[in-house]
């Protein structure tokens, strides 16, 4: 909201009647913004809660970790340019969020 004012863009809802420039219109979208920040953290908390009692009663042990027997002959393809990184997180079975990740551990520094 603050980016649209200093643009001097103001917010007008017909169905709620609010309008954020008035001053009742910029009261009512604080206490929305509040409503929903103790929402947000509430559902957070709960969140938190319940992954810690599934742990504790041994239900939620996390994600597996990621492992191939391909992945340093399909990388040695990448990096050689025989594969984009689209063939090479399908032929893997991962996203490619997964795969950016793999390659950045993989290309990760040794510290001696």
């Amino acid at each position: 909201m603050e980016m649209l004012q200093t643009k001097g863009i103001h917010l007008v809802s017909n169905k709620e009647n609010i309008d954020s420039s008035t001053p009742t219109g910029k009261l009512m979208l604080t206490m929305i913004a509040a409503i929903n920040e103790f929402e947000r953290t509430n559902l957070l908390e709960r969140q938190k809660e319940g992954i810690a009692i599934a742990k504790r009663n041994g239900i939620y042990k996390g994600r597996k970790p990621f492992s191939s027997d391909k992945f340093d002959e399909l990388y040695n393809q990448y990096i050689h340019r025989e594969i984009n990184k689209t063939e090479f997180a399908n032929l893997l079975g991962t996203s490619r969020p997964t795969l950016d990740k793999l390659i950045r551990e993989r290309e990760k520094p040794v510290n001696n």
